[in-house]
């Protein structure tokens, strides 16, 4: 059984619905899956796993949640290396780019990423729903 954990930071819950749906795709087969928002989230957590997933929305400038999300972040240097990880947040407006200096920092972390970040416009429909599932799924594989 794999270890999985699937941290998030979320303002208006459409992040913590989006952590929601990548929880059922990785419990297919069996695995373990924790899921924290970033507030009850430590290092262990994540040194523990045998994959993460990190969510947050997009803030200000198209930067992560600065208060808590940022710190959390910037500390997983130690512990993400080698690890298969995916990331996923929604946004408001903005092209993305708070993703991909997302994605470029994990890489340099020595982060394994499954997939490219998925971002999700407000609060996530049907289809929206089903492409996080989609993503905890592949998270696993």
């Amino acid at each position: 059984m794999k270890k999985v954990v699937v941290i998030y930071w979320s303002g208006t819950g459409n992040t913590e619905m989006m952590a929601k749906s990548i929880v059922e795709g990785a419990q297919e087969g069996g695995n373990e899956v924790k899921l924290l928002s970033v507030d009850q989230a430590t290092l262990e957590d994540v040194n523990k796993a045998d994959y993460v997933a990190l969510g947050c929305p997009s803030m200000g400038a198209e930067v992560l949640e600065e208060v808590e999300m940022e710190p959390f972040v910037e500390s997983l240097q130690s512990v993400i290396t080698g690890k298969s990880v995916a990331l996923f947040g929604s946004y408001d407006w903005g092209n993305g780019e708070w993703m991909k200096d997302w994605e470029k920092r994990m890489e340099d972390y020595g982060a394994s990423l499954v997939a490219e970040g998925l971002i999700l416009h407000l609060t996530p429909d049907d289809e929206g729903l089903k492409q996080c599932k989609e993503l905890g799924a592949k998270l696993v594989k």
